[in-house]
């Protein structure tokens, strides 16, 4: 899967949690520009790992500050 169609797929899944509207780029960040909390951060996560039937640790989760940095960790996880 190409990093295009997981970008894809995580936009549509963060619609719903970006309740300020806030524009997504590689540079967005979850704590600041979305202002996520820890419930919020659990939920979204735990979407993205159904939607591509992977395992986000919580490791992984704790290095993972920004839009880009998902992705691109989404998208080594599903070739893996």
């Amino acid at each position: 899967m190409d990093r295009a169609e997981v970008d894809s797929r995580i936009r549509a899944l963060i619609e719903p949690f970006n309740k300020k509207g806030v524009e997504v780029s590689d540079e967005t960040t979850f704590a600041g520009d979305l202002e996520f909390d820890s419930l919020t951060v659990m939920d979204f996560v735990a979407a993205i790992e159904d939607e591509f039937d992977i395992i986000i640790s919580m490791n992984q989760q704790a290095e993972i500050e920004n839009y880009g940095q998902l992705v691109d960790n989404v998208q080594q996880l599903t070739e893996g």
